[in-house]
């Protein structure tokens, strides 16, 4: 049988990992998706190598994604078009993705560099699948970093009179590169409307708090000041409305009443940029599907 489901998601033995897709699709809940999607796949010589699926009863959606190896000669347009009459039949929403294929990722950086250089890291040692096809600051200091990495750099400054013509040179970079995810690894800078809109699904931020308590300049020290036993950091998509977008990662770690607002930032930033990076992730592995402003996450 060419069709079967293991736990892990693990090459299968005679079939290089080269030919992995990932299948994400989402439609109305109703019987005999499942089956419709995999008797197409298997038809195709598909080996699946890892499902998950996930039913939301309030809103009635289905979510569902697939890892498969494909048989020789099978390409994402041959699975698209097998599968296009049961996107019909279902009125699903579909991506198919070629695992083969790096994601090409453009980080943002304001001054704080330590979520870059943890993203950066992670890309070198191969636990983030993504090629970085450059930095964006709007300060000049993260130049040193993306020099020691052989990355571009793209100092972008930002000021209230040229916001407008920032954002039309990062949009400018983001086409001409191609570019499928942009990273706000603490970049200091509201994107405005239009560019969130033209951005959607496609921004990940950092947020240095639990969304959406301590907003504003100085969280640490705003914690501080309410004596606060626990500190932790928000990855979400971003939206026009401002540290609002769906969360995809969070996390959490305890403080103690004797810690300073130096000390309390140094935690901050261990949490940032492990939260950061394991949204990344989630992302670029196709883990993450949106749900209105929710997000289903397949860990």
């Amino acid at each position: 049988m060419p069709l079967t489901c293991p736990n892990a998601e693990k090459p299968t033995a005679g079939i290089p990992s080269e030919r992995r897709f990932i299948l994400n699709l989402t439609c109305k809940a109703e019987p005999g998706i499942v089956a419709a999607v995999t008797n197409v796949l298997a038809g195709h010589g598909a080996n699946l190598v890892e499902t998950a699926q996930f039913w939301d009863r309030p809103s009635g959606r289905f979510f569902l994604r697939l890892a498969f190896n494909g048989a020789e000669g099978t390409t994402a347009a041959k699975i698209e078009t097998a599968l296009a009459p049961v996107v019909t039949r279902f009125d699903m929403q579909m991506s198919l993705t070629d695992a083969a294929r790096k994601p090409r990722v453009l980080i943002m950086v304001s001054r704080f560099d330590h979520a870059l250089l943890h993203l950066l890291y992670q890309v070198r040692v191969g636990w983030l699948n993504a090629e970085v096809v450059g930095v964006v600051s709007n300060h000049p200091e993260a130049a040193r970093v993306a020099a020691q990495e052989g990355l571009p750099f793209y100092h972008i400054p930002v000021s209230r009179d040229t916001k407008a013509e920032a954002e039309a040179a990062l949009m400018q970079l983001v086409d001409e590169s191609n570019v499928d995810l942009v990273v706000l690894a603490r970049y200091m800078q509201v994107l405005s409307d239009d560019l969130s809109r033209k951005l959607s699904g496609r921004v990940i931020n950092i947020h240095h708090s639990f969304l959406p308590s301590f907003k504003g300049a100085k969280p640490y020290h705003q914690a501080h000041e309410r004596g606060v036993k626990m500190v932790g950091a928000t990855a979400h998509y971003v939206t026009a409305d401002l540290d609002e977008g769906p969360i995809i990662e969070q996390e959490a770690e305890r403080v103690v009443h004797s810690m300073t607002p130096d000390d309390l930032v140094a935690v901050g930033r261990d949490i940032e940029s492990r939260v950061l990076a394991r949204a990344v992730k989630l992302h670029l592995e196709g883990r993450v599907m949106l749900n209105g402003q929710r997000t289903v996450v397949f860990s």
